[in-house]
């Protein structure tokens, strides 16, 4: 395979990549905010709380990762909303280094796919590529 062809695929495994993270993201917020999919422990949920402001950052941002638009910006956010997730909801359950003891291995496994989206962008398939193109 040539550099030429490697450069291609890895745009659109990179698309790839950020369309599935933004989906399954955008479900968690989809989730709280919308109660689709249903999850009963989100049946009381306070929009002005810590977990309703999750919600609409994951709801929010998800999308605009989803569809990759301003896809730096968001992902830059919803890594460091991740990150404060960790470290409040799942490492205060101690197992710090152990994520898959604490359940935080999700909120890990989103932090470091959505930083690497800031460090490379979008990647093909996006909106932010149209804007740039324009």
């Amino acid at each position: 395979m040539s550099n030429a062809n490697c450069q291609i695929w890895a745009s659109r495994a990179q698309a790839l990549l950020r369309i599935v993270a933004g989906y399954l993201f955008l479900s968690h917020g989809s989730a709280k905010l919308l109660h689709i999919p249903h999850v009963a422990m989100f049946d009381n949920l306070q929009l002005f709380s810590l977990p309703g402001l999750a919600g609409v950052l994951e709801l929010v941002m998800g999308t605009l990762i989803l569809v990759g638009l301003f896809t730096r910006f968001a992902a830059f956010i919803v890594s460091g909303e991740m990150a404060v997730a960790y470290f409040m909801a799942h490492a205060s359950q101690g197992h710090v280094l152990a994520p898959s003891l604490n359940g935080g291995d999700a909120a890990v496994l989103f932090c470091f796919v959505f930083l690497f989206l800031v460090a490379a962008g979008a990647g093909a398939w996006s909106l932010d590529g149209l804007r740039n193109k324009a």
